[in-house]
Order: structure tokens, then C-alpha cells, then sequence
């Protein structure tokens, strides 16, 4: 409790010049104001002459309910009656706006301290008040805001977490643990969620992103998960990185969503394009040898329309056979089913190999290849052959007839970089990004007539991916491109 006298010149000294300060008479009921502060009268749109000698709530009526406990007549009657501080955090009284008319919401936080007189009667009132409105109103949004997400991501089955990258502690919402099969209120660490991953996908997807996540801010992949009944899920998780004022890592934000359903649609799908598929290769095989009998055939007749009818359906069906193909390959790509032959092996003479079957096919280009040493590769012969075969395809497919293709291959850093460079189209940075994309074709004029399905390169980058390996391209609108990929080099 304060005691002392105060005069008036002490009055105004103070108050004039103090932050949100009124001194009121303990008189009840009336509490005649006795000085106001300068911000008090600003932040009140009132003057000092206006409301001083009047009773508080002749200027500002409490608008507060009367069961209100914090309302502004009951506070000040304690303060008397009591002789003790009352602080309120929050409390809203609404003011008239002179520009509206109109009252305004406002919030305050009130602090109510007694000032006896000379004996230990409560004489004055020092009320203290600081508008926090927009303090009160962007938390009141926040919240709205924060169950809007909720219940957005409840209705759309999303489950959300937090991982601090400094002490892996991992926070997340009742629908996670339901998402990995157990119920809602189940504690679940960190290293109990990865426990649950599957063992492969743990070490070539989920490690790889988070890597990626923490140079790019970004984090994306869809992985298997095994519930604890040991049935598969499917998940596919989402998030962003939220970084210090240092600009240091500090938090992975998160949703994650159980896909189950849409993968077990997908697989199936690709199940079905591979068993038709594979049921086609036998009649498209059987075409292929009566087309090439009748070419051997009907050669020396020289009929100029059936020997260029027969080399159409012989194009037509290498077309198709090499779609078949394509489509047979992509269905490989599944968790499970994309099995790696390792084995040590030259990766030059693979170039080499690779460069006489493309020439044999496709004459019309010249290929040259710069040779690396004695540069051996631990991986699957046969499926690193087809990323080259691609981009010798690739090369070939989109660029003019006798122009030069040059293929490289050479060490770098420990590792071993595969390179074909052609003088063909060129490719826009905005298509770049996206060529290893599943069923990704640039869209172009010059390209729109050379058939595909855009498997090709994501089988390529997939096969490069599972050997550790990096993949990519440069290339300038119409300067060419060069596509090329790099794997460990082979240690003895």
C-alpha cells in the first residue's frame, strides 16, 4: 500500500508525463478522476479538461456484464474495501469512437493500487492501464487460425509433427500414432516411428530427404511402413525447415498421410500394365520374324511400295516393342521388385558395348567416346547399360540426323561421371527440373511428333538413385545437352 500526500503540482508531474495512469477518489461509488496521464487521455480519446472532477463512470459507463467479476465498479470497490492491488491481465471495455459514434472493442491490462491517507483508509485509486487490442486480437486470430488447420487436417485424415533438429525431440498429433497403426493416445519416440519404416526405404529414401531437407528447406517422401499387426502401409510425409535468426536448422514442421489406399490402387494398376504387357511381347515377336521373312522375301522384286510398307511395320513395331519394354521396366520400379545384380565390373568396355548396339540401330548419328582407365564400378551391369542405352537413345531422338554425339567417362572425387553429350534441341531450364519426373515430356514444336511415355529418365534416375549415384543435365535451348551420371568408384 502507498501512504503519503500528494499535492497538486506533485499531481502533475507525475501523471501528465506517466504511460496509461488515471488517480481516482476513493470515494464509492462515484470515484471522482483526480488526474489523468497524457497517454491516458490519447489512448481514450478524451481531454483533461473533459473529465477531470467527474466520476469515472460518468465519461466511461462500464459496459462489462454485472455478474463480471472484473468489472470496473466491482475492482474498485475492492480496492477500497480490501485495501489490497488488483491486477487484470486481460479486459476488454469497449470505447466510444468520436470519429464512429460508435463503441470499439478494446482490451486492457489494468493494474489497481491503493493510496491511503493518513491513517489506513484507502483514499485514492492509482489506475494503470496498457491497451494490448492488437495484442489480444492477432492471439485470437492465431488460435482461430490454428483450429481452422486442425480441423482441416483432421477432416483430410492428416496427422502433424515437429522433430527439433538440435535434440531430435519429436512432437506430434493424436492421428500420427493412429497413421502407424496404434491407438490415438500412444506414446511414440522418435526412434520407435523409424523402428516402423521399412528397413530399405529407411536407408535409400527417408536418410536421402532428411539430407536433402536440411540443404533445400524442403522435405517430401513416400516410403512403406509395417504396422504393428505386420501389415504393409504406405505413408507419404511433408514438411519444411524452419531455420534460427543464425540462419542454422532448427525445426522440421510437418504433416504426414496415410496413402495406403491410393498405392495399393497404383500397384495394381502397374501390375496389370505389366502382365498385358508381357502378354503382348509374344505376338509382337511373332509379327516382327514374319516382317523380317517377308522383307528377306520380297527383296528382290524391287517393288518399291512393299519394301517401304514392310520397313514402315518393321518401325512401327520396334516402336511398340520398345514402349512394351518401357512399361515392363517401370512395374520393376515397385519397393521389392527393382532387384540389384551387384557385381564388379569395366565400366568402359560397358560404354563400348553399349555405343556398337546403339550404332547397329541407329546409323545415321556419329559416336565418339572419350575413354576413361582402368575405371571399375561395383553395380548391376545390365541395368547400368540401360541408363546409357537411354541417353544414347535420348541423344539420338532429339537431335538432327549425321550430327556428332560424344560420350565421356571419366573420375572425379572418388567417383566415376558417365556423360553423352549430342547437338540436338536443347531443353529450357524450367523443363530441366522436371526431366526425371515419371511421364514428364517437354512439351515443345519440335518435339511434339517423337513418340514416348516419359519413362525412360525417371527409370534412369530410379536405377541411379538405388546405386548411391547421382544423375542429372545441362543443357541451353537450342545448344545441345549433355546428360550424365556419376557412381562410387569401385575400391579393391
Amino acid at each position: 500500500m502507498i501512504t503519503g500526500s500528494f499535492t497538486a503540482d506533485i499531481f502533475q508531474s507525475i501523471f501528465e508525463k506517466s504511460p496509461g495512469s488515471l488517480l481516482l477518489k476513493g470515494d464509492i461509488p462515484r470515484f471522482t478522476i483526480i488526474a489523468a496521464s497524457d497517454s491516458y487521455l490519447q489512448i481514450t480519446s478524451r481531454t483533461r479538461e473533459n473529465i477531470v472532477g467527474k466520476g469515472f463512470f460518468e465519461e466511461f459507463p462500464d459496459n462489462a456484464t454485472i455478474d463480471d467479476e472484473n468489472a470496473a465498479r466491482k475492482v474498485f470497490t475492492r480496492v477500497v474495501e480490501t485495501g489490497q492491488k488488483i491486477e487484470i491481465p486481460v479486459y476488454r471495455f469497449d470505447v466510444l469512437s468520436n470519429n464512429t459514434g460508435k463503441y470499439e472493442p478494446r482490451y486492457w491490462s489494468c493494474c489497481n493500487t491503493p493510496i491511503a491517507d493518513g491513517g489506513n483508509e484507502v483514499a485514492y485509486i492509482l489506475n494503470t492501464v496498457v491497451d494490448i487490442t492488437e495484442e489480444v486480437m492477432a492471439k485470437e486470430a492465431a488460435i482461430e487460425n490454428e483450429n481452422r488447420l486442425r480441423l482441416a487436417a483432421e477432416a483430410a485424415a492428416f496427422g502433424t509433427w515437429e522433430l527439433n533438429i538440435q535434440n531430435q525431440v519429436f512432437n506430434y498429433s493424436p492421428r500420427l500414432a493412429e497413421i502407424f497403426g496404434h491407438p490415438a493416445g500412444t506414446f511414440l519416440g522418435l526412434l520407435d516411428v523409424r523402428a516402423q519404416v521399412n528397413a530399405d526405404d529407411m536407408e535409400h529414401i527417408v536418410v536421402d530427404a532428411y539430407l536433402k531437407a536440411l540443404k533445400t528447406g524442403k522435405y517430401l517422401y513416400e516410403v512403406r511402413i509395417n504396422w504393428p499387426d505386420n501389415s504393409l502401409r504406405w505413408i507419404k510425409v511433408q514438411g519444411v525447415l524452419v531455420y534460427d535468426e543464425m540462419k542454422m536448422p532448427l525445426t522440421l514442421l510437418g504433416t504426414i498421410l496415410d496413402t495406403t489406399e491410393s498405392k495399393r490402387d497404383e500397384i495394381r494398376k502397374n501390375d496389370f500394365i505389366a502382365m498385358a504387357s508381357h502378354e503382348l511381347k509374344t505376338p509382337l515377336t511373332s509379327i516382327k520374324a514374319y516382317l523380317q521373312l517377308l522383307s528377306r522375301k520380297l527383296a528382290p522384286s524391287n517393288d518399291r511400295f512393299i519394301n517401304n510398307a514392310l520397313h514402315i511395320a518393321n518401325l512401327q513395331v520396334n516402336r511398340m516393342t520398345d514402349l512394351i519394354h518401357g512399361f515392363l521396366d517401370l512395374s520393376k520400379l515397385e519397393p521389392g521388385k527393382l532387384k540389384l545384380n551387384l557385381q564388379v565390373f569395366d565400366l568402359d568396355k560397358l560404354i563400348e558395348e553399349m555405343i556398337g548396339e546403339t550404332t547397329l540401330i541407329s546409323p545415321n548419328h556419329k559416336i565418339s567416346f572419350k575413354q576413361g582407365k582402368d575405371l571399375t564400378v561395383s553395380g548391376d551391369r545390365e541395368k547400368i547399360g540401360q541408363v546409357i542405352t537411354n541417353f544414347l537413345s535420348n541423344a539420338i531422338k532429339y537431335s538432327n540426323k549425321g550430327s556428332e554425339i560424344i560420350v565421356s567417362c571419366k573420375q572425379q572425387a572418388g567417383s566415376v561421371q558417365v556423360a553423352v553429350k549430342d547437338e540436338g534441341f536443347g531443353i529450357k531450364p524450367k523443363d530441366q527440373e522436371k526431366l526425371f519426373q515419371r511421364f514428364y515430356r517437354v512439351e515443345s514444336e519440335k518435339m511434339r511428333n517423337i513418340s514416348g511415355f516419359g519413362i525412360g529418365l525417371y527409370l534412369a534416375s530410379e536405377i541411379i538413385q538405388r546405386h548411391k549415384g547421382k544423375i542429372g543435365v545441362e543443357s541451353a535451348e537450342d545448344e545441345g545437352s549433355t546428360f550424365y551420371f556419376s557412381l562410387p568408384l569401385h575400391n579393391e
